[in-house]
């Protein structure tokens, strides 16, 4: 399984440097994802290669038939708060609308600070 995890991992770096390079169009998992399935399909009938395809398969179809786990928290605390998403859903709303605008202008403003300071901007 620590195989077929580093491979998986090692195709998601590969899609993050191309995706860095193309200017961040697509994003580097769907490319490394695509990567992967382009190698895998390729290389399926190599001998050589089978174990670490094979380590790749399992530990994909281990992820894939676990993944469901991951969500059972967060489903469990929504029911189990139900009650309070219903008195204060509406201000629950507001907050997460308002820290979100806030995160992205302070986002913005650091980027511009950090580009300024960088000497990204010639004439500002």
């Amino acid at each position: 399984m620590l195989v077929g995890i580093t491979i998986l991992l090692v195709f998601q770096l590969i899609g993050e440097v191309t995706a860095y390079f193309l200017g961040g169009f697509v994003p580097g998992p769907v490319i490394g994802m695509a990567m992967i399935a382009v190698v895998l399909t390729l290389t399926g009938g190599k001998p050589v290669l089978e174990p670490a395809h094979r380590q790749t398969l399992d530990t994909s179809r281990t992820i894939l038939a676990n993944l469901g786990i991951l969500f059972v928290p967060a489903g469990v605390g929504i029911i189990q708060h139900l009650d309070l998403i219903r008195d204060r859903g509406l201000a629950l709303l507001a907050i997460v609308l308002l820290s979100t605008v806030i995160t992205l202008a302070v986002t913005v403003w650091i980027f511009i600070l950090v580009k300024r300071l960088s000497g990204g901007y010639a004439n500002d």
